[in-house]
This record gives structure tokens, sequence and C-alpha cells, in this order.
């Protein structure tokens, strides 16, 4: 092969290889982006997301379900009248349930404000809970006299324990991971379209097109053919 040959095919292989990443690059699909982008900022539009939204469900449930224990508990130990009187106007830190049901209203009130009304992304109000939480039932264990008082002695301060920590793990370990994860990923939804945007839109395949390469030997064939018919030619 002459050196003005492998000039050439040099040159072609420079010129197809600029081709083939301009398609690359146009192989990006703005309307995909969009429609990505659309679907972020739609969740974002509800003004919670569904992992959070299950974990103020979860909240609100602790606050029934320890109000539902209190409640039983008014009616076993002699009806819900005269026990809530005993529990509440008078009050005793060594016999009552009543305080286990307000750390259960506090908890609610603290963790839908920052988590629901204010959508906090921190974990701050969460530990502030349940710190309160288990350093008052820990004192109230150690301290009254709820143990002599049956089953419910057991159940209400285990059960409000459980809740809070449970809480605490799935908002730290669920909630905001997967709301981190999702604005990273519509970040990176909105870097793809704006390096999308900046690509030319009139540029298409068609411009790029090179025309099939001519098989070996066809000129030398030409030349020849044409030499045989000059003597016809001539006579």
């Amino acid at each position: 092969m002459n050196p003005l040959q492998e000039d050439m095919e040099s040159a072609l292989t420079g010129s197809q290889s600029p081709h083939a990443s301009l398609r690359d690059v146009h192989s990006i699909n703005p309307t995909h982006l969009m429609a990505r982008i659309e679907s972020y900022e739609g969740r974002e539009k509800k003004g919670i997301s569904d992992v959070r939204r299950t974990f103020c469900l979860f909240v609100t449930f602790d606050l029934l379900f320890v109000t539902l224990l209190w409640i039983i508990e008014l009616n076993v130990n002699g009806g819900i009248e005269n026990t809530l009187e005993k529990e509440v106007v008078q009050y005793d830190y060594y016999s009552s349930y009543f305080d286990i049901f307000l750390l259960a209203v506090f908890r609610f009130k603290v963790l839908i404000l920052a988590y629901a009304v204010c959508r906090l992304r921190h974990w701050w109000a969460i530990a502030l809970t349940t710190a309160v939480t288990s350093a008052f039932l820990l004192a109230k264990v150690i301290l009254s006299k709820l143990f002599s008082q049956g089953a419910f002695g057991y159940v209400l301060p285990i059960i409000s324990f459980l809740l809070a920590w449970i809480e605490t793990w799935f908002l730290d370990f669920k909630v905001l991971p997967q709301e981190a994860e999702e604005e990273n990923r519509l970040l990176i939804v909105h870097d793809a379209s704006e390096r999308a945007a900046l690509i030319p839109g009139g540029l298409s395949d068609g411009q790029f097109y090179s025309p099939p390469e001519s098989e070996a030997g066809s000129e030398e064939e030409a030349e020849e053919k044409q030499d045989s018919e000059k003597p016809l030619l001539e006579l």
C-alpha cells in the first residue's frame, strides 16, 4: 500500500470518530428526560413523600394504640369515671398511667409538627422524643409501683418504649435515606436535560451519511474493459 492510500484511510477513520460521538450524543432522548423530570416534580407537588406519609401514619398509630391500652386499663380497674378521677385528678407518679398517655401525646405533637408540617429533614426531633421517652419510662419503671398493679404495669411501659424506638429506626433508615436518593436522582435528571438542551437540534444522521466503499479491483476492471473496446472502435 502506498503512502497516499495510507493517508486517505487515516483521514477517513479520523472523520468517522467525531460522527460516531455525535450520534451517541443525539441518542439522548429529551422527551424521555422531560417526562422523568415531570414525574419527580409531580411527587414534590404532593407536599410529602410516600415514605414520610407512612411514618406519620405510624406516629398516629402510636398515639391511638397507647390511648386504647390506657382506656382498657381504666375499665379493668373499676370503671372509666372512677379510675379517670383517681389517675388524672388525684395524679400519683408512682401508680398512675396517665403520664404514659401524655408521653404518647408529646411524641405525636412533636413528630407531626416536625416531619409533617415543617417537613424537617433531620433526626434531631426524633432523637429528642426518643430520649425523653426512654429516660422517663426507665425512671418510672424503677421508682413506681406499676408492677404490683397487674399486667398493664408491664404492657404500657414496654409498648410505649418499643414504639418510640421503632419510629426512630424507621425515620433514620427508611425516610431520610430514600428522600436523599430521590433528590440525587432529580439532580441527575436535571443535569442530563440541561446537557441535552445544549445539543443543536438541527443535526441528523443523514448529514453524516457516507457512500459505500467501492469494491477492490473495480477501477482495474474498468480500465481493462476500456482497453478491450478500443480495437473494436478502430476497426
